[in-house]
């Protein structure tokens, strides 16, 4: 654990992971919703696209099927029974109402305590720029979580029957400026690297590595060993 971030606060039930592709939540988040979910935690993932412009030489009509296929093979290994796709169009997203909107549908329909997501910083992580449809979905995934609790942005949804939802409590943010520390145990980093390691042929298209070698790199620069011990590190803000 890093002495210097606050732990991570756990005062919460259900978590909602609203992130752009597939492959973004093994990317930050999974050591530690690895580790909720085995604790007794409910964890949800709701993702803007599906990733169908993410392999290089596999057109959007084959790659979309391939990658929500692996990221329901990576669900598995991290214990979440519930994905869905939001079906903007990959590499084109856009910080608009649109998105807005959908993205407050899905937290008033799953009503989570905690909500986690990409950062919208110029950096992903020291040294390695953040991605347009990351910048831009991570900026909308912070106003709706304001917009999923105000009778009054998008009535519509209320009269579709999604009631307004303040139930939020916690943004967690994956950030290369993080505030606070959450323990991964080693089951949680296993599965994680499993989780990452499903993303086979996409994995694939970047190195000539190992699949599972690449998938353990990035996991533990997620979460490094520190004194036999790991945690996953994210931008928190209350809800």
């Amino acid at each position: 654990m890093d002495e210097d971030l606050a732990p991570f606060p756990m005062d919460w039930q259900r978590a909602l992971v609203l992130m752009a592709h597939p492959d973004d939540p093994e990317y930050g988040a999974a050591p530690a919703v690895a580790t909720w979910v085995a604790a007794g935690h409910e964890v949800r993932y709701v993702l803007g696209t599906r990733g169908e412009a993410g392999i290089a030489g596999l057109p959007p009509a084959e790659s979309g099927p391939l990658r929500e296929e692996e990221q329901r093979r990576a669900c598995d290994q991290v214990g979440v029974r519930v994905l869905e796709f939001l079906d903007h169009p990959d590499g084109r997203i856009e910080a608009t109402l649109a998105l807005r909107r959908d993205l407050a549908t899905a937290i008033r329909r799953h009503r989570p305590d905690l909500v986690v997501t990409l950062g919208n910083h110029e950096r992903w992580a020291p040294g390695i720029r953040n991605s347009a449809d990351h910048r831009a979905f991570g900026t909308c995934v912070l106003d709706a979580v304001a917009d999923a609790a105000n009778e009054w942005i998008f009535p519509e949804l209320a009269e579709a029957g999604h009631a307004p939802w303040a139930g939020v409590r916690w943004i967690a943010v994956c950030s290369p400026t993080p505030t606070h520390s959450a323990e991964v145990t080693p089951e949680g980093y296993r599965a994680a690297v499993r989780s990452l390691a499903e993303h086979r042929r996409y994995l694939a298209a970047l190195s000539d590595d190992p699949v599972e070698e690449q998938a353990r790199r990035v996991v533990d620069m997620v979460c490094p060993e520190r004194e036999g011990r790991r945690a996953a590190a994210f931008e928190v803000y209350a809800g």
